[in-house]
């Protein structure tokens, strides 16, 4: 709780310093805008969408999946995923999570919830079928490792900031294109509303890069922590034999994305939108913990 009150807090200022900054340039005189008001109007709507995400997470997730949750164990393979995941649960210091399968062909897993003692952990048939008892477990582990380290929340946390980044100051340059430049004195003209919307693609653009690297970034402490709860070689194990199955597509919503343990392979540019770091880069980094 610490942790993310700082972190608020942190963007927040930076944020009142950008509005307080700009007041005293005189860019207010040019465009008419109250600072203030935009902000605080910019920080509800930016953080109003990705917290109602977080909140229906578990929600969402089993809709857009498939998920079927399992409450009483049907078979031996169920009985063992429980187990699995009671276990890696109490040695990661969490409450016990809901546990799922959902019907995917593609091997894959995520974990979702708002809060990581309210979370659930799903991994897809194709995942079962073909991944040993070991590298199923570091699978969990890994999504256990982002349950524990409140990768949810803190993604939902800088999705939030980026997004009033992006409003705030879109708005400012339309305010300014607006006023300054086209010289409108009545109220938002076609040249606001042009450039905001110009201004909110370019910065929307930047900003999915930043979370996408903070995601990138993430997975590498869930990897870590899949190598703790299980063992560094079945995490290995397992990462390889995802890339055996590069060629497979990975159908996964967006909303889950980031929170899967593959996230699909993207080239050049388009990298730098990749919310998993390659799976050669990942192995690499367990190898080295060695």
């Amino acid at each position: 709780m610490k942790r993310i009150f700082l972190f608020l807090a942190t963007n927040m200022a930076v944020l009142l310093v950008a509005s307080v900054t700009l007041k005293l340039l005189g860019v207010d005189r040019y465009t008419g805008q109250n600072y203030g008001s935009l902000l605080a109007f910019c920080a509800v709507f930016g953080f109003a969408g990705s917290l109602v995400s977080l909140f229906i997470s578990k929600w969402m997730a089993k809709m857009s999946t498939g998920t079927q949750i399992i409450t009483q164990p049907r078979t031996r393979h169920e009985q063992w995923l429980l187990q699995t995941v009671e276990e890696l649960s109490r040695d990661a210091g969490i409450k016990m999570p809901e546990v799922g399968i959902f019907p995917a062909y593609e091997s894959n897993a995520f974990a979702t919830g708002w809060n990581k003692n309210d979370a659930l952990v799903a991994v897809s048939q194709g995942l079962l079928e073909r991944f040993s008892p070991d590298e199923v477990k570091a699978v969990l582990a890994h999504e256990i490792g982002h349950v524990a380290n409140g990768d949810m929340v803190t993604l939902a946390l800088i999705q939030g900031v980026v997004n009033t980044f992006v409003m705030f100051f879109a708005r400012i340059f339309g305010n300014f294109v607006d006023k300054a430049i086209l010289k409108n004195e009545g109220g938002p003209g076609i040249g606001y509303f042009v450039a905001t919307i110009f201004a909110e693609l370019v910065l929307g653009i930047l900003a999915s890069i930043i979370v996408m690297w903070f995601s990138r970034k993430r997975e590498f402490k869930a990897d870590e922590a899949g190598a703790r709860l299980a063992s560094t070689e079945s995490m290995i194990a397992a990462l390889q034999r995802l890339r055996s199955e590069q060629n497979v597509p990975v159908e996964m919503p967006s909303t889950l994305a980031a929170f899967g343990i593959n996230g699909g392979l993207k080239n050049g540019l388009a990298g730098l939108l990749m919310s998993h770091p390659p799976l050669e880069v990942r192995i690499e980094a367990l190898r080295q913990r060695r």
